[in-house]
């Protein structure tokens, strides 16, 4: 897979723009500014999760001894919480009117959503069995020893990969791990889907491939992938870039009818939050933790399938996405509610969630 710059993704002059009244965009340093000169250049990673004082106390005080400063990673560097209604809105801004596709992306992903809607209504699911989550995950359910120890290996060639050694087990009882196709496909059936429901499998390549969805693919024949909806001409620009295609499965999980994750990685996330902006479509957040205990259940025969059904619509009758206020955590910012799924300063309602300490969430 090829590297694919903002410009690759986003339209450049429709960002700049739109925010002409919020803060100066170039597209390139000025000549002087050299990003190689260490004497004028910092390049740095704010930590994660501050608040504007970070930046007013720490970062604006280097100004005075270097002309830029570079930062080399951006996610997740400024906090969900305990920030300026002002600044709120920025991101507001810069979310649902800044940000735009390319009309390469535009193009293709409405002629996806058009194809998908000359069939009928559909199901957006976010598989995330993808090799490269499998492999920094350490989630081995399901694989045989050859495929177990081939994600090891992955996972140990890249140093940024903090955890090595991981209890696959543990991880998976504790809700860590992205479902498999086996136990989406009963996930699916229990929450009452049909098998004729048409369903888009928004991810890239399935780790296994066919083998691996043939359980998925039985319970629900209409399962449909972008490559089984296009031509190979107009996807092969795309086909290297795993952020074009990502931005193709965005545009089709924001507009389908149910949009349901396997994992709450950041795509999940920002399906959910876009999904909240365009009316709170329908979106199932599953609780991994109590389907995996009850799937073990069900497999072992300790259960029947209807007591299964029963306690997977109980667990998930709370877990549909409806307005609601972001869950604080004090002093625990990776555990609570993510501004990106539920921006609720950007919302009708968000007046509801002004001041509040003692927050309410869907799940």
């Amino acid at each position: 897979m090829l590297f694919s710059n903002f410009g690759d993704i986003f339209d450049v002059r429709h960002f700049i723009t739109s925010l002409r009244d919020e803060v100066r965009i170039v597209k390139r340093l000025p000549k002087r500014f050299s990003p190689t000169d260490s004497s004028t250049t910092l390049d740095m990673s704010p930590v994660s999760w501050s608040d504007e004082k970070y930046y007013l106390h720490q970062i604006s005080p280097l100004f005075s001894k270097y002309k830029v400063i570079h930062f080399n990673k951006t996610d997740a560097r400024l906090a969900n919480n305990g920030i300026s209604t002002e600044l709120q809105l920025v991101r507001c801004r810069v979310n649902f009117h800044a940000l735009k596709f390319t009309p390469q992306i535009e193009a293709l992903g409405n002629k996806l959503v058009q194809k998908l809607r000359d069939k009928g209504s559909f199901v957006a699911l976010h598989l995330r069995y993808e090799m490269d989550m499998l492999a920094f995950s350490g989630c081995n359910h399901g694989l045989n020893p050859e495929e177990a120890e081939e994600l090891k290996r992955m996972r140990y060639a890249y140093p940024w990969w903090r955890d090595k050694e991981i209890d696959s087990k543990t991880k998976r009882s504790e809700g860590l791990c992205p479902l498999t196709p086996e136990e989406t496909s009963l996930v699916l059936k229990a929450l009452g889907f049909e098998k004729d429901t048409l369903i888009y499998i928004a991810a890239g390549e399935i780790y296994g491939g066919e083998k691996r969805l043939k359980p998925l693919r039985a319970a629900f024949p209409k399962l449909v992938r972008k490559e089984m909806l296009l031509d190979s001409e107009p996807l092969r620009q795309f086909q290297n870039h795993s952020s074009q295609m990502a931005a193709l499965d965005f545009i089709v999980s924001t507009a389908s009818d149910v949009f349901l994750p396997t994992f709450d990685g950041n795509m999940a996330k920002l399906v959910e939050g876009h999904r909240r902006f365009l009316g709170f479509r329908k979106s199932v957040l599953p609780d991994r933790r109590k389907l995996v205990e009850l799937i073990d259940l069900y497999n072992n025969k300790t259960i029947s399938w209807e007591n299964f059904t029963f306690s997977v619509q109980e667990v998930h009758r709370g877990r549909v996405v409806q307005p609601s206020c972001r869950r604080k955590l004090e002093n625990k910012p990776k555990e609570e509610d993510y501004f990106y799924a539920n921006p609720h300063e950007c919302l009708a309602n968000s007046s509801l969630c002004s001041g509040s300490k003692d927050t309410v969430t869907v799940r």
